[in-house]
């Protein structure tokens, strides 16, 4: 679309929002309130798109203070108790205008947040849209008033016009998403980091992102760390990513760029390993995460961020999906995102995977599951699970399983605790341990369990676990084995051995007191397991057994109606929980660093998802043979059936262990674990870490 289109219904847009502010501020009903409270949102962003430009122009920053006062102003509505009276809550919109238009509001004042983004990175082509529907529905408000519309028919006109909002503009907002992943010529992102002074902090605020003493605190941090130790910390993740590539055997010179995740005031890394990746000949893709209903996932943020303004606000706004989605949308965005990988096939072709960095240290949240806010119906559900499954499919067809790989790492932030610095340098001794020594004390362990058919899995100290994992027969035990060998590569920090077990066979109960997972707290969560599926499940967030059946099945299963134990693994990190006891951060950690500090099991795709014909092999020479399971091989005749497009790790922590213990065929038994302590023969070395808890 021409930009002098754009910006004449911009400015029309601009215009119509100022009369309604003033149409409004006469006003004394709730729906008054709601368009004023939205216009002078929009008329603000407005503002602040004149300031960006001018401050462009001029090659000018404004002070420190003004930055933090725009910023403030920006994210009031929904941060901290602001969010009690704001519009964007659908508690409070519900309240206001009952529960169908409540949500429908609600919804709205969520898309225009997402004005934010569209305005630091002049994505007018999003922005207008979005203007112009709340002029929309602000006008079938008006034409309600004058009773020109029953009841009945007024919300089916504010549904309808929202519903073809989403869908009509798919063909704009979801090649955009497509193209972010692919194209570095987006590089909004990318010139921020490259080419501000990081010692000035107010770079942070060019990014449109929420910003709070937490980002400004790890970014003077960062700038006060020697050069040699942050190319170090990049070193560690660039060429972990590196050496992923040469473990699956992919050659990374046909590749030409990396996407990189991260939170916002890590950019002297990031900066450190955007040129230690030019070195190996890829350019940095980086894109925000998902501002707009059509492209988010739940309340997951994929991509760069900063500082949550309020996770409940995220966590409320999950399923504004449930507005609009229906087999027709369903197979529109599908089509749409089809042709726009087609048409960007060639940058595609040469995209290496993500680099994600994560961060770890704020405190738990817990998440209140509030009844006014969208749910998706069990059709819905269906339809969301089709929708990722036929998405994947799309991707994977562009974006090859078996030609890609990834890395993942992570860092503490501030709100750790007094105790900071020291962990940060704890964490920098944790992602650079010794190679050699956990490679042979691996070994030995995956020696022992490929003598076994399969393992025993208990709980104690109130761990109510009791799982039997089956394991794959090995032809050839000198060249084959079940489990890798996982060292300092993709995955950092090193510190497992795991293996996709076989279905058939595995079944017990998997439980575990406390553990946080995708930015929510799950008190004792159980999982039982028949023929490696899930069957059942609970936990005790809620006094609503519905409730907490609720918060698992859309948090961890996804909306499948069951998963499949797609890993079993046994973390050796023993350091790392060491260090989480000493400073007693055991429930700020992320299950990327959780995941190493005792046994795992992931529900969702194996770790092999979407390139099981890839041959793996492990630093001994031995192949990797378990990469399938019964429902993985599936993608042979029936691809739709074989993958969930989702793998989340539980883990069972040392100190609630009692025991694994591998059998062998003829039903003798080695223990590798008795109660939280390693015992055979070869890895005792693991324990040394864990004397001085």
């Amino acid at each position: 679309m021409e930009y002098s289109v754009l910006e004449e219904r911009y400015q029309l847009s601009i215009g119509r929002i100022e009369g309604i502010k003033e149409e409004c501020a006469a006003g004394r009903t709730q729906a008054a309130e709601y368009f004023e409270k939205q216009a002078e949102f929009v008329l603000y962003l407005d503002e602040v798109r004149r300031q960006l430009a001018e401050e462009k122009e001029k090659g000018e920053i404004p002070s420190l203070e003004v930055l933090q006062e725009r910023n403030r102003r920006l994210y009031e509505d929904i941060s901290g108790e602001s969010y009690e009276k704001s519009f964007a809550n659908p508690s409070v919109t519900v309240r206001a205008f009952g529960e169908e238009a409540g949500r429908i509001l609600s919804f709205l004042a969520a898309e225009l947040r997402g004005g934010i983004a569209y305005v630091y990175e002049t994505r007018m082509e999003e922005w207008v849209p979005c203007l112009e529907v709340f002029i929309e529905i602000y006008n079938l408000f008006e034409a309600k008033e004058i009773n020109e519309f029953t009841e009945e028919t007024f919300m089916c006109e504010v549904k309808e016009a929202l519903y073809y909002y989403v869908s009509d503009y798919c063909d704009v907002t979801v090649p955009r998403r497509v193209r972010e992943q692919v194209d570095p010529s987006l590089d909004f992102a990318v010139r921020i980091i490259t080419e501000s002074d990081l010692s000035d902090l107010r770079y942070l605020y060019l990014f449109g992102e929420y910003i709070t003493d937490s980002e400004r605190r790890i970014a003077e941090f960062l700038n006060g760390l020697p050069e040699d130790t942050v190319e170090q910390m990049a070193s560690v993740y660039t060429e972990g990513y590196r050496r992923g590539f040469a473990l699956a055997g992919i050659d990374l010179s046909k590749k030409k760029t990396v996407e990189i995740r991260y939170n916002i005031g890590f950019e002297r890394i990031v900066r450190a390993a955007i040129r230690q990746f030019a070195a190996m000949g890829l350019s940095p893709v980086l894109f925000r995460a998902a501002v707009g209903a059509a492209n988010k996932r739940q309340h997951l943020k994929i991509g760069y961020y900063g500082a949550y303004a309020n996770k409940q606000y995220e966590y409320d706004h999950r399923f504004d999906n449930a507005l609009f989605l229906d087999k027709a949308f369903k197979e529109r965005k599908l089509s749409v995102l089809r042709v726009a990988y087609e048409e960007l096939k060639d940058l595609a072709a040469v995209y290496a995977g993500p680099a994600v960095m994560e961060t770890f240290g704020e405190l738990p949240f817990s998440y209140e599951d509030k009844p006014e806010a969208w749910t998706l119906s069990e059709k819905q559900k269906r339809l969301s699970v089709e929708l990722s499954a036929q998405s994947a499919q799309i991707v994977n067809q562009y974006i090859r399983g078996e030609e890609r790989s990834f890395t993942i790492i992570s860092w503490p932030i501030p709100e750790i605790g007094s105790r900071f610095p020291e962990i940060f340098q704890e964490t920098i001794r944790l992602n650079t341990l010794d190679y050699e020594k956990y490679k042979a004390i691996q070994e030995t362990l995956i020696r022992a369990l490929d003598e076994g058919c399969y393992g025993e899995i208990k709980g104690r100290n109130g761990n109510r676990t009791s799982l039997r994992v089956a394991f794959h027969e090995l032809s050839d035990r000198t060249a084959e084995t079940n489990f890798e060998n996982c060292l300092a590569d993709v995955n950092i920090p090193l510190g497992e051995v795991f293996t996709s077990p076989k279905l058939a066979g595995t079944e017990g109960i998997l439980h575990v007191s406390q553990i946080y997972i995708n930015e929510v707290e799950y008190k004792d969560l159980e999982i039982c397991f028949e023929n490696g599926m899930t069957v059942s499940w609970s936990c005790k967030n809620y006094e609503d057994e519905e409730a907490n059946r609720r918060l698992i099945e859309e948090n961890l299963l996804y909306n499948h109606k069951a998963l499949p134990m797609g890993e079993f693994a046994i973390g050796t990190n023993t350091a790392a929980y060491a260090m989480a006891k000493r400073y007693g951060i055991l429930n700020r950690l992320k299950i990327l660093i959780i995941e190493k500090m005792g046994p795992h099991f992931a529900i969702g795709d194996t770790c092999y998802s979407h390139s099981e014909d890839v041959k793996v092999y492990n630093p001994d020479g031995k192949e990797i043979v378990a990469r399938d399971n019964e429902c993985s091989i599936r993608r042979k005749e029936k691809p739709e059936e074989a993958y969930f497009n989702c793998h989340t790790d539980i883990t069972i922590p040392y100190d609630e262990l009692a025991e694994i213990a591998v059998v062998g065929k003829d039903g003798r038994r080695a223990v590798l674990i008795k109660d939280g302590r390693f015992v055979l023969p070869g890895t005792e070395a693991l324990n040394e870490a864990m004397e001085d808890i």
